[in-house]
């Protein structure tokens, strides 16, 4: 599943340095999405008369919005050790195929609620004797007691009793005497549900074409709600194969995983349906099942024998904004074919962009889902990171049907490896598709860089997790984190480097293949690895198995130092607050195999590993007149410290000529050095000294890295007397680069040449306009003022929108706001009115926030995906900060309850609003925070709480230690 929480190259440079003009965006790590934590059980009633319709889908409205059965619970509360009350399902029985047959309801019943019925069958087989049958149901209504039939010859049990365990979410069916094992049975249910707004299970997307309110019935099964569309053994491992049928309007179209087998027409209560059979599904895990009922248009071409289809709303088809989506798709899945040596599995991939959708795509297979911004692209509107965004995730996404899909772990505690994998390779199907933009080369801004923020906090977890420590849906939803996506991409290109990317590719291929439509653990992948090892002749000091447990069965990463003048180099568990405590014990003692790539000035020298705390290279060891560089193109996953020498001799090399570090490593040492500065490693001004050479350098990557980790600094220091002599710092910098962009596009009047060349573009013009350059906020002001001034004709380009859309927002007043939310909500794709919206956060006038507060929990005004990212948005502004903050808490009961589910990212929300936290009355509010609603609950956000109380004890104790010398050094380099 591809990442929910996406900022864009653009929206990402306006907010971390909004705070430094006192408005500032805060970026919330990659959380795809967060289930309702589990509520305590609850008894539940049968329902009436179960109405039927023969061999079609059950009619008849839910009777209330909870899971009910035909028959009562023997007691209200059952036992703790009773199979029913654990969340993961017993090894007795292994379902084969299921018969699922839908009919969702597109117009409201007499109470205004959407419902769909149906009624699914699953044939299973009794792999060892038992009178218990657990199958999953969550908020379903059954309409009559489930049918036991016998298969192929055995006999059934007779049902003795059934009921619906609310906590655990299983449908339970006891027996008068055992299945026997070895034997196949057959389950038949009946049931009602509701086709909520929720974003999960089977849900209901709106949206509005010429003046009618359209709707979507869809689904999102990732991790745990293919329950909440039909009962299923709803478990990775638990694969099978589906016959999906959709009933549905004539007007309509019905897409599922697999192609149409056939149509018929059916009177059904009074009105023509039509009767979609789809052919059945290859074997697969329930949470990759998808259908779709909509009136949407597609475009198409062939891939070899492989249907490459792009669904959207007609008007997006019309316009053209499907158009790039379907030209690379084709690339790469043939890259990817070639990759992984195995033909696409499916005869066709169908690619669907829907309004509402809480994640930024689902791998779903034959059938991936998508957030219209990351599948829908007009050159006229969308900027050059929606380019980007739409060829990384379609690369995300297509990767999964190999990796994920064909091969599926056995449970979630191992989701890192698929949905790290897919993060890693999204970048070299990218690559392919476009290959001048060289975004490879990004992965160590967007992932690498991003998530050591995350893993350097001792509240961090490992890769993988026992898998008995994960049980329940909220307890998978957290696994969905920078963790899993960032770090799990970044531990396989160190793994794919130090094996040489041929050996990485002929064990993932074996791998592939022995797996194929079966289940896996990490394990076997490295036991794959190892053979290619073996067989090609690569020198390992330790087994692939042995050196990759030490980053995945542990959290964190080590920070290497090197000594240049003893030779000597230590690692040692790098903690962003070293005073912190690590409750988390490892089995390795926080020692980690470590591949060391380095070099003399610019001769590259043999790789060398450190195995243990201390070792000794002597040829580590310099003169006064050359340095030593480590971790070349920061391949490796851990952060780098010197002997102060050294760093003296690196400071002076950029100082003098930085074109001979690579481009790379000079973002690499501005991110080193501000990390390891903020853990007491080096001093603060020594950090800083990694900025001066940048008046010179016009290269993306290093201006990036330092507009990251002085975001740190605004989001510290916009409230207090350094936020001046800082902006007026960053002026001095920042206006030698918007000189040359401005002279490069010809007074603004044309795009640089080169991808990075774009974005660091942005960079000159943001950082100029938030931090005072004055011909910037003229510029700014000017072009909104003539889009204003004619509405119809926009004459800002469009990777400059986000910038110079929140400089007008901001230096503006309350017509300038209204203007940009009437031009919100009148865009016609995704990625426009996701610019305007971000911007409308730079407002400087706190009623104007308060209201856009108010906005964001009225679905009519703000979609529900959008939810959390609009509260971020407005908590990056100084100004907004408090007043987030204060809305949230007031409103956190609401904010659970009625957007849980897959909808809201708490954990998002709680990064977002707490990360400017630096005060003793800050953390007392959060410690309160937590109190006052520990029986609500946080759902998938419990972690990012405790990280967000670490890490403001950490900004506390930083900002007493540091803020003097920074603003003497502001104030020394800015003049």
């Amino acid at each position: 599943m591809g990442k929910g929480f996406y900022i864009s190259k653009t929206l990402a440079v306006v907010g971390i340095l909004l705070a430094a003009a006192s408005i500032a965006t805060i970026i919330a790590l990659a959380v795809v999405y967060s289930n309702e934590k589990a509520k305590n059980i609850e008894s539940v009633t049968p329902t009436g008369d179960p109405a039927t319709t023969g061999d079609t889908a059950t009619t008849g409205d839910p009777a209330t919005t909870g899971d009910t059965a035909p028959t009562k619970p023997s007691s209200t509360t059952s036992p703790p050790q009773k199979p029913w009350n654990k969340f993961r399902l017993p090894d007795s029985l292994k379902p084969l195929d299921y018969d699922v047959k839908l009919w969702p309801r597109l117009t409201p019943n007499t109470d205004g609620l959407y419902n769909f019925t149906g009624e699914s069958t699953v044939i299973f087989e009794c792999v060892k004797a038992t009178s218990l049958i657990l199958i999953h149901s969550k908020k379903l209504n059954l309409t009559e007691q489930a049918q036991l039939s016998g298969y192929a010859g055995s006999t059934p049990p007779a049902i003795t009793d059934s009921w619906m365990e609310k906590e655990t979410e299983f449908l339970v069916i006891q027996l008068d005497s055992n299945l026997e094992a070895g034997k196949t049975y057959s389950l038949l249910t009946r049931f009602v549900g509701e086709l909520a707004d929720d974003l999960a299970g089977f849900y209901r997307s709106e949206y509005m074409e010429d003046g009618v309110k359209k709707i979507v019935a869809t689904t999102q099964m990732q991790a745990a709600d293919a329950r909440k569309s039909f009962p299923c053994f709803d478990e990775p491992a638990m694969k099978a194969r589906f016959n999906i049928t959709l009933i549905h309007e004539p007007d309509r179209v019905a897409l599922s995983n697999s192609p149409v087998q056939m149509t018929t027409q059916e009177t059904l209560e009074g009105k023509l349906m039509n009767i979609t059979v789809f052919q059945p599904t290859a074997k697969m895990s329930t949470y990759l099942l998808a259908f779709i009922v909509s009136d949407f248009k597609f475009i198409e071409n062939m891939s070899g024998d492989v249907l490459i289809r792009i669904w959207a709303r007609q008007k997006a088809i019309v316009h053209g904004q499907g158009d790039y989506a379907l030209n690379v798709t084709g690339p790469i899945l043939k890259y990817f074919e070639s990759y992984y040596n195995t033909t696409y599995p499916l005869p066709k991939s169908d690619q669907i962009a829907l309004p509402d959708f809480n994640a930024g795509a689902m791998e779903n297979w034959g059938l991936i889902t998508y957030r219209e911004t990351a599948l829908l692209y007009d050159p006229h509107v969308s900027s050059t990171s929606n380019k980007e965004r739409v060829v990384t995730v379609i690369a995300h996404e297509l990767a999964h049907q190999w990796f994920g899909n064909l091969v599926t772990v056995r449970w979630w505690n191992d989701l890192w490896l698929n949905e790290g994998f897919a993060s890693y390779v999204e970048y070299l199907g990218a690559d392919y598709a476009e290959p001048s933009w060289n975004i490879k080369d990004l992965m160590v801004l967007n992932d690498v860089h991003r998530v050591f923020a995350v893993d350097a906090l001792a509240s961090s977890h490992p890769l993988s997790s026992k898998e008995d420590e994960i049980n329940t849906p909220a307890e998978i939803s957290e696994l969905f984190d920078a963790i899993s996506y960032s770090k799990g991409a970044s531990v396989l290109r160190m793994l794919s480097v130090f094996l040489t990317e041929d050996v990485f590719v002929k064990g993932l291929r074996t791998y592939l293949n022995e797996f194929q439509y079966n289940n896996t653990v990490y394990q076997d992948l490295w036991d794959h690895l190892q053979r290619a090892v073996d067989s090609s002749g690569v020198s390992l000091p330790h087994k692939v198995e042995d050196i990759m447990n030490r980053w995945t069965l542990q959290m964190g990463f080590p920070v290497v130092t090197i000594n240049t003048t003893t030779g000597q180099v230590t690692q040692k568990h790098f903690l962003v607050d070293p005073d912190s405590v690590v409750n988390r014990t490892s089995p390795f003692n926080y020692i980690w195999y470590v591949p060391i790539s380095w070099t003399k000035l610019e001769n590259a020298q043999p790789q060398y590993w450190l195995d243990q705390t201390t070792g000794t290279n002597d040829n580590m060891k310099t003169t006064e007149t050359d340095w030593l560089l480590a971790n070349i193109n920061c391949t490796g996953y851990f952060r780098v410290n010197y002997d102060r020498e050294n760093w003296n001799k690196l400071l002076q090399q950029m100082e003098s000529n930085y074109t001979v570090i690579p481009v790379i490593n000079r973002a690499q040492l501005i991110d080193d050095a501000f990390n390891l500065a903020r853990a007491g490693y080096i001093p603060t001004t020594l950090a800083l000294d990694t900025t001066k050479y940048l008046s010179k350098d016009v290269e993306y990557m290093p201006w990036e890295s330092a507009i990251d980790n002085l975001g740190y600094f605004s989001l510290m220091f916009d409230r207090t007397e350094v936020n001046g002599p800082m902006q007026a710092y960053l002026r001095k910098q920042v206006t030698p680069l918007f000189d040359y962009y401005e002279n490069l596009t010809s007074n603004w009047t044309a795009l640089p040449p080169g991808h990075t060349q774009q974005y660091n573009q942005i960079n000159a013009v943001s950082v100029a306009c938030k931090n005072g350059v004055k011909k910037c906020q003229e510029l700014a002001s000017s072009l909104y003022q003539e889009w204003m001034d004619n509405p119809s004709v926009n004459p800002i380009e469009p990777n400059l929108r986000t910038s110079i859309y929140c400089s007008a927002i901001s230096t503006g007043g309350a017509a300038e706001w209204d203007f940009g939310w009437e031009m919100f909500k009148n865009a016609t794709i995704a990625t426009e009115a996701d610019k305007l919206r971000s911007a409308l956060s730079c407002a400087t006038q706190p009623w104007i926030l308060n209201r856009y507060l108010e906005y964001s929990l009225q679905a009519d005004k703000i979609r529900k995906q959008d939810a959390t990212s609009t509260i971020v948005y407005i908590a990056g502004n100084v100004v907004g900060q408090s007043l987030a903050w204060d809305f949230i808490r007031s409103q956190w009961n609401t904010i659970f309850n009625q957007y849980g589910g897959g909808s809201f990212s708490f954990s998002s929300l709680i990064n977002g609003v707490t990360q400017r936290f630096s005060s003793e009355f800050e953390l007392k509010q959060l410690e309160q925070f937590q109190k006052d609603n520990a029986e609500v609950g946080f759902g998938s956000g419990t972690r990012a709480l405790e990280q967000a109380l670490e890490r403001t004890r950490a900004n506390i104790k930083w900002l007493s230690e540091n803020k003097a010398s920074v603003l003497d050094w502001f104030k020394r380099e800015s003049l």
